[in-house]
Parts: C-alpha cells; sequence; structure tokens
C-alpha cells in the first residue's frame, strides 16, 4: 500500500487568514498530479501569532469550510494548523479534514514557552492517531518534535507527522530530530515548516523533508516556497520492521 504526499512550504502573511488562504489555495490548485495527503504549515492561516484573539476561528469558520471544500475539489486529505477558539479558551489546533470533509483533531499538546504560547493557548491532553487509506497516522506540532516521549511509537502507527513555523537559528535542531523521530519509531516523518520572516523578525528557511522508517531522506530539506510530492511504501516499512524488529523491544510506559 502506498501513500503520496504533497508538502506545501510557503510563506505567511501575518494574521491575515484571507490572504494566506488564496496564497495557499493557488499552490493547491496549482499542481496537477493527484495526491492522497496535503500538508500545510503550523497556523497556517496566521503565522505562530501570540495574538490569538484577532485572528482566531471556531471549528465552522470559513478556513474550515475553505479547507473541506478543497479536500473534495482536490479529493484528498487536507492538513495543518490554525488557531481555534472553542469553550473560552485559545487552541493551536491541527484540523485533518478527509476527502468526504470529515474532521479529526489534534490539539497541541506541548505549548512553546519560549515565546509564551503556554501564557495564551490551551495545551491539548489526548494523541490521536488517524486511519486514512490503510495508513496509521499520528499528527503533531513543532516543539512536540523534542518530546520523543509522547511520540513513542507504542501503536504501530506507520506515519509521523510535524507541522511546524520553526525559526532558522534551530533549524539543525529540526533536521536532527526529524531523523531521530523516525530511527528510534521505525516511521515514515513528514516535516512541513513555512520560510519568510514574521513581524516578530523569526527568519524562517522551511527544511520541509520526508524522512523514511530507517533515517535516509526521501525528500531531503528544501528551502524554496514550492510544492513537493513523496510516496511512501507501507509494505517496504513493514518488511523493514519484521526483520529488524526493533519496535518489539520497547519500553513499557505510561504518560500521566
Amino acid at each position: 500500500m502506498k501513500l503520496k504526499i504533497a508538502l506545501i512550504q510557503s510563506s505567511l502573511t501575518w494574521e491575515n487568514p484571507t490572504e494566506n488562504r488564496s496564497h495557499l489555495a493557488q499552490k493547491i490548485t496549482g499542481f496537477m498530479e493527484e495526491v492522497d495527503l496535503i500538508v500545510l504549515p503550523e497556523m497556517f492561516s496566521s503565522g505562530f501569532t501570540m495574538s490569538p484573539k484577532t485572528i482566531a476561528e471556531t471549528m465552522q469558520g470559513e478556513t474550515i469550510s475553505w479547507l473541506q471544500h478543497l479536500a473534495k475539489a482536490k479529493n484528498c486529505a487536507i492538513t495543518g494548523s490554525l488557531v481555534i477558539a472553542e469553550n473560552g479558551n485559545f487552541y493551536n489546533r491541527l484540523v485533518f479534514v478527509f476527502p468526504n470533509g470529515d474532521i479529526q483533531t489534534y490539539d497541541k499538546r506541548h505549548l512553546f514557552t519560549l515565546a509564551g504560547e503556554d501564557k495564551v493557548y490551551t495545551a491539548g491532553t489526548e494523541k490521536i492517531l488517524i486511519d486514512y487509506k490503510g495508513f496509521k497516522i499520528c499528527p503533531l506540532i513543532c516543539y512536540d518534535l523534542r518530546f520523543p516521549v509522547f511520540a513513542r511509537n507504542v501503536e504501530n502507527y506507520d506515519l509521523l507527522i510535524y507541522v511546524a513555523n520553526w525559526p532558522k537559528p534551530r533549524i539543525n535542531a529540526w533536521d536532527i530530530l526529524l531523523k531521530a523521530r523516525a530511527v528510534e519509531n521505525m516511521s515514515y516523518v513528514i516535516g512541513v515548516n513555512r520560510i519568510g520572516t514574521d513581524n516578530n523578525g523569526l527568519e524562517y528557511v522551511g527544511h520541509s523533508q520526508a524522512v523514511d522508517f530507517l533515517g535516509n531522506y526521501l525528500l531531503e530539506p528544501q528551502e524554496t516556497d514550492s510544492v513537493f510530492i513523496v510516496e511512501l511504501d507501507q509494505e517496504k516499512q513493514l518488511e523493514t520492521r519484521r526483520k529488524l524488529a526493533f519496535l518489539e523491544d520497547k519500553d513499557e510506559f505510561k504518560i500521566v
């Protein structure tokens, strides 16, 4: 079984969902190759803002409807994170929109204290798994990458996805940790980061990439504003897991 994925690496306009939807829609409708899944960066509608009141939407808002429309038009799933207001709280929420419009969500667990994300957003508590076209997918967000226990492959998932706004000064850590998560979990890993400069003066150089279950690049880190397409082969992964069986020796633990 195979899964074809489009990684959308893009600059983002600060706190302007309308402009970002328009720009990303051009990229998504601009490639003709059929894919199973499209991955957008973290906070793709706004950039990594600590002012959620200015751009937060609901799960019935315009950006969610836009994602559902695109997923149906492209006949594929789309995922990425955005700022959601719910029950008086703000969440950095990843949404996974299926081609039929159904949605699964993951709220970022590890909020980035260095930027004060924990002061304005509410942390998620649940790790989720998404079953899609025979692949079991674990979606995570940016700072989650630094916490391997939460990502540990105790569920035999096939694919880890990280969406991010990971700045240039620490991009070496992004590259290292994506490979580490792939190797230790014997899983495909997709990382999608933004490019450009935000209103805080932070520079982003992308390095969106795809890594296989042994730490080999399917797509080396990229720095251009573009769409990159990769294909994952589940049978190759399963064959390697059967042969090496490293996951069978993993520790048992419980996150509390």
